[in-house]
């Protein structure tokens, strides 16, 4: 491992106004997406949609670090047969892969899952490295709640298990020189309140840190991308945006040593403008150890998805809405973004 090397990977994917595009879509989560547009999910319709991302020069350039892959797409060639990881470089982005493999049922804790693909995951770096990965993404999903026999989850089985196998994928990633994404997404589905969301995310992010102490990961060479603290969608007490912001922040300082070069939130669902407006609150709080910034999926794309609609004489107007949308999140990603700025769209 040359820990050089990655943190030189690691800042760059954090540098100031830029942030992380999550185009790495499960075959099963794009065609639900395609499904709402009208378009049939095919290995071109795919293809086409992703390198009309790539492909866009202001979006690509300004405000995107790096991409987030799926599998399919990292060996993918656009239409004209360049390699869909060369728009990529092109464009002065870094190419990443998701390598985890979906989620299964833990045994013993119901509602709860175990996040899939360590076995053999040294020999899948090795091939996409060699393609040109340079960060890789594994995704570890802790829900709140209650099971099927009314017990509160998630329980503590469930949060250390996955907490142990980030840590062996992170260090498998920089094993094979490759720059791990840690992600423990604590899910936003329930009606929790944001206190809860805050403990939970404590003890998940404790534990994390932990493992990856034990695993001997350098933390110089990672990026951690979590769940900011927020009220479970289906919760009656909705937290204000400062309340969001302020209680992220402490439960960043809490947890995340200063070594770690950047956070890249996750939008989790949030809509597309909270997840601008509370990246663009915690930064305007400032004073961090870490670059704060996005790895933003549904909240980058939904936007230029509806404007595309699979339709070739779309491109543009699907771009358009790409690169607004990155604009305003590279200037949350500095504290610089205002709701007015939503109403100025970029050519």
């Amino acid at each position: 491992m040359n820990l050089s090397d990655l943190n030189k990977v690691a800042q760059a994917m954090v540098q100031p106004g830029k942030g992380l595009l999550a185009a790495d879509e499960s075959g099963g989560t794009i065609k639900k997406r395609f499904d709402a547009i009208g378009v049939t999910s095919t290995e071109q319709s795919r293809r086409d949609y992703r390198e009309m991302l790539f492909r866009s020069k202001q979006a690509m350039t300004q405000a995107i670090s790096g991409v987030i892959l799926y599998d399919e797409t990292i060996w993918q060639d656009g239409k004209d047969g360049t390699p869909l990881i060369k728009l990529i470089e092109q464009a002065g982005a870094i190419p990443g892969i998701k390598v985890d493999e979906g989620t299964q049922g833990l045994p013993n804790c119901p509602g709860e899952t175990i996040t899939l693909g360590l076995d053999k995951l040294a020999e899948r770096l090795a091939k996409y490295y060699k393609q040109g990965a340079r960060f890789a993404k594994w995704r570890a999903v802790i829900d709140i709640g209650q099971n099927s026999s009314g017990q509160a989850i998630p329980s503590y089985a469930a949060v250390h298990a996955n907490a142990h196998a980030l840590a062996r994928y992170a260090a498998l990633c920089q094993a094979a020189q490759i720059v791990p994404i840690v992600e423990p997404e604590v899910l936003m589905d329930g009606d929790h309140d944001i206190d809860r969301c805050y403990e939970v995310t404590q003890f998940v992010l404790k534990e994390t840190f932990q493992e990856l102490y034990f695993q001997k990961v350098a933390l110089e060479g990672m990026i951690l991308k979590p769940n900011m603290a927020v009220a479970g969608k289906k919760s009656a007490k909705q937290a204000t945006l400062d309340e969001v912001a302020e209680k992220t922040v402490r439960l960043l300082k809490a947890c995340v040593p200063a070594a770690v070069p950047g956070i890249a939130f996750l939008s989790g669902g949030q809509s597309d403008q909270d997840a601008t407006a509370h990246l663009d609150a915690i930064n305007k709080i400032g004073g961090l150890p870490w670059s704060v910034t996005f790895s933003y999926g549904r909240a980058l794309q939904a936007a230029p998805q509806q404007a595309w609609s699979g339709k070739p004489d779309n491109v543009a107007a699907g771009q358009q809405a790409f690169t607004h949308r990155a604009r305003m999140n590279s200037l949350a990603s500095k504290g610089e973004w205002a709701p007015e700025l939503e109403h100025n769209k970029a050519a």
